[in-house]
């Protein structure tokens, strides 16, 4: 059988909605689910916010294991508690899972920025692709989240062939639409400002365009499968992926930034889609 799928589970209440999605994810890929309970605290968090300890995590995952069951009879489900810290243990077994997931819940007070550091730290270093699941999204068994297309971001001007093979094949394996999502804007000329004159918008959009069809002419006849429509648009990335997330089942997006950096390997239009979606983010490790 194949590398398992992995999520990582706290408590029943705040993992149900990242189980049933990775229940669902591993149905499709004919994989193993492993159920990961680390239990020694963050950091940061005070013992309020901290996971649970043996006998109550082990209650918890029992239960997750069971519920993941339920959903998928005859899906293999596995579960290992460990002590360690939930970020540490979910990256390092992301070198042997073909995806690991996780749910977004965050405790800053935020409503508008839903994701913890445990999310974003495994979403930014994890060796596999990572998957962000709101938990506030219900999902219908079989389905890996609501009906829609899966969206995924592009540069248009890179290599990104881990993503955009990571999109096709979720848009294949869930026989939806796949929408790949092109942002352009003016080039920002003295001060930061954009200086339009010299350009025709018109051009420009047509250009992009274009750019994309070449990107996905060879994508196309891999695929022919799936039903491919292109959105190439006059926006921030970040902006458009967020507001495809109301609609969407799965937003794919690519990582390739400096781990030295002030945002991390993660990447600014990144981080901002898997603050603020309301639907999973598929975060693609980039070379």
């Amino acid at each position: 059988m194949p590398n398992p799928v992995v999520v990582g589970v706290d408590d029943v209440a705040g993992s149900g909605a990242a189980v049933d999605w990775a229940a669902d994810e591993a149905r499709l890929r004919g994989a193993r689910l492993l159920l990961v309970h680390a239990r020694l605290w963050e950091p940061h968090r005070t013992p309020e916010h901290a996971p649970q300890g043996a006998g109550v995590g082990e209650q918890a995952v029992a239960e997750l294991v069971e519920r993941a069951v339920r959903r998928h009879p005859g899906l293999p489900v596995d579960s290992v508690g460990l002590d360690q810290v939930p970020r540490d243990a979910l990256v390092a077994l992301s070198a042997e899972g073909q995806l690991v997931v996780v749910g977004s819940r965050g405790t800053g007070g935020f409503p508008d920025l839903l994701t913890g550091s445990t999310a974003l730290h495994v979403a930014a270093d994890a060796v596999c692709p990572a998957v962000v699941v709101p938990g506030t999204v219900a999902y219908a068994p079989g389905t890996g989240g609501a009906t829609g297309s899966v969206a995924v971001g592009v540069h248009g001007r890179e290599a990104e062939e881990e993503l955009l093979r990571f999109a096709f094949e979720a848009a294949q394996r869930r026989q939806s639409p796949l929408r790949v999502v092109h942002a352009w804007s003016y080039p920002l000329v003295g001060h930061g400002r954009a200086v339009p004159p010299v350009y025709e918008e018109g051009h420009i959009a047509a250009e992009e365009e274009r750019l994309v069809a070449e990107v996905l002419a060879g994508w196309r006849q891999r695929y022919p499968e799936v039903a491919v429509e292109q959105d190439v648009v006059r926006s921030g990335p970040a902006k458009r992926l967020v507001a495809l997330s109301t609609t969407s089942q799965l937003i794919v997006v690519g990582r390739r930034g400096n781990p030295d950096g002030p945002l991390g390997r993660l990447g600014s239009v990144s981080q901002a889609v898997v603050h603020h979606a309301r639907c999973p983010v598929a975060v693609v490790p980039l070379p």
